[in-house]
């Protein structure tokens, strides 16, 4: 009978926990293709990437570029990680150019079989949820942030150790011994509880690291993913020289998190009358300052899985996409790329080849997004080999930008000294001889017309010497006729019927011929006497512009001549 009993309460247990198995792994089958859910702590994600030296990169993004080009939202929805690791490493790929033509290879090769083969996929990121609590984001102060390190009494530590454990053995002996264990023990409380505050900054990061290092201990023994790091099992092997010290902190951990309050007291009781907590964590400290980067090779490791993870999701979501060829040439070219973040994007196609962009328009036509989408895509393009179109080419670029731009009152900056400042890093960058695209919206449109033209006509022309490639917007007009010879011309227009704008977001060649501006201050019930005002000033203001423009080209026929 209680054979029986214990054999239905075990068959109930197990089921429980194949269904929840079950329920995971349809889960996790379910999300592959779908956005991610739940918040996004920027704070935390940057962390790596803040911390780490990128300087051998192509290029480090800039945060003024991240913020023209909405780099966090684009983030938000590129990242399909089930990792902490995994998430800060991926942002940390977006945020560095690179282009290495055999890792890319492999990393194809990877993300084809982890999206065709969905056992093996689903088995990894099991492995690699493990890794999804918010405390795994602090693993790598481990290997990138300075240790605490022990004050110059800390010999007294170990003293005090031996001490108790002296005292407790004689106390057998003679009980007046252990009067003298409750002295030391009143010292030794005090000196636990002044160690507390070391070891908080560690009760997270270290019990993460034994996770970490178990989870690429599993992934490596994979046949899949021993190209990606062969040499990884020597730092494995080091951290786990370790591991019998750091399962402590794992212990601490356990029973913080769980509220063992009997176990708890017990073996805070025993810590603080031997001192470990103090000896242990600045000896595990002591070891793991030697072994940084073998931390941030497994880390790296797990990392790389599991952005291959999130990629090959990306793609399986999106219904267009492409893999961009990178060359040698000077032209970037493009079918039907779109905008990542814009639901149900138009897509344009473009070649820029002999000459830069320039871009005409009224707001809300479209400009600006499409600027976006080609810096975007070439930025997707060189760190996750993913781009938004039917195709793309383009060359090993550096990507600057000019678009969002606002008044800095904390540092008593306007907008146009912001704006001076940011086109003044363009023009240097101008003349490294790298290939670079640039990214401008509206020009100095913070100063005068005569000399917005006039100081956007010459830093233009600047900007597109060499081998460097601008997309520029604007709405002066004047600008369409003094940079002809460098830029060519595409606008994108609007359509205004009785009471309504309609935009068509498609991009066109030339420069915008019709003018709708006044129109739709008509139509917005504008009193009647300020439109009929404003087309007559427009007229006259059109005149003039014809007879500046008649005696300009005069003059350059006669210079040609």
């Amino acid at each position: 009978m209680i054979k029986d009993i214990l054999f239905q309460i075990n068959y109930a247990f197990s089921q429980i926990s194949f269904n929840k198995k079950k329920k995971a792994d349809q889960q996790l089958k379910e999300s592959f293709g779908k956005l991610k859910d739940g918040s996004f702590d920027f704070e935390l994600i940057e962390k790596y990437f803040r911390n780490k030296d990128n300087s051998k990169a192509h290029q480090v993004l800039s945060d003024k570029t991240c913020n023209d080009l909405d780099f966090d939202d684009l983030f938000m929805f590129l990242d399909r990680t089930t990792s902490k690791v995994g998430q800060q490493y991926l942002y940390n790929n977006l945020r560095t150019l690179n282009v290495n033509e055999k890792q890319t290879r492999l990393n194809e090769e990877l993300i084809n079989e982890l999206t065709n083969n969905p056992e093996v996929r689903i088995s990894v990121q099991k492995k690699i949820k493990n890794l999804h609590h918010k405390e795994a984001y602090y693993i790598t102060t481990l290997f990138q942030e300075q240790h605490i390190s022990p004050p110059k009494w800390f010999f007294v530590i170990p003293l005090l150790s031996f001490t108790s454990l002296g005292l407790l053995i004689l106390g057998f002996f003679n009980p007046l011994f252990f009067v003298a264990l409750v002295g030391v023990f009143c010292i030794n409380f005090v000196l636990h509880y002044w160690n507390k505050n070391n070891l908080v900054q560690y009760v997270s990061s270290i019990p993460q690291l034994l996770k970490l290092n178990a989870v690429a201990s599993h992934l490596f023994a994979n046949p899949l993913f021993k190209k990606i790091n062969p040499d990884l099992p020597a730092s494995i092997k080091l951290i786990n020289e370790v591991k019998n010290r750091m399962s402590f902190f794992q212990l601490e951990a356990k029973l913080q998190g769980e509220f063992e309050i009997i176990a708890w007291l017990f073996f805070e009781s025993f810590k603080t009358m031997f001192l470990l907590e103090p000896l242990l964590l600045f000896g595990v400290l002591k070891r793991l300052n030697t072994k940084r980067e073998e931390i941030e090779n497994v880390f790296k490791f797990v990392g790389h899985i599991d952005a291959l993870i999130s990629i090959a999701s990306l793609r399986k979501g999106l219904d267009t996409f492409c893999l961009p060829t990178i060359n040698d040439g000077n032209t970037i070219a493009t079918e039907e790329i779109y905008h990542p973040l814009i639901f149900n994007c138009s897509t344009n196609s473009i070649k820029i080849a002999e000459k830069s962009i320039l871009l005409t328009g009224s707001n809300m036509s479209g400009k600006t997004s499409f600027i976006r989408a080609i810096g975007l895509n070439v930025i997707t393009g060189l760190t996750i080999n993913t781009c938004f179109a039917k195709s793309i080419t383009f060359p090993l670029l550096k990507v600057f930008s000019a678009i969002r731009i606002s008044d800095d009152l904390m540092n008593d900056k306007s907008y146009y000294f912001e704006e001076v400042v940011t086109v003044k890093e363009m023009l240097k960058e101008s003349m490294n001889g790298n290939k670079n695209l640039f990214l401008l919206d509206e020009l100095f449109k913070g100063t005068n017309t005569v000399e917005r033209i006039a100081a956007g006509k010459a830093v233009l022309s600047t900007l597109a010497k060499q081998s460097n490639k601008v997309l520029v917007s604007t709405h002066d007009i004047e600008l369409t006729d003094m940079l002809s010879n460098e830029y060519d011309l595409y606008h994108f227009s609007e359509t205004v019927n009785n009471k309504t704008v309609g935009f068509d977001y498609k991009l066109k060649e030339g420069r915008l011929t019709n003018r709708n501006a006044i129109k739709i201050l008509e139509i917005n019930e504008y009193p009647k006497e300020v439109v009929s005002e404003a087309i007559e000033i427009s007229k006259e203001l059109d005149k003039i512009y014809t007879v500046k423009n008649t005696v300009r080209n005069n003059d350059t026929q006669y210079t040609s001549s």
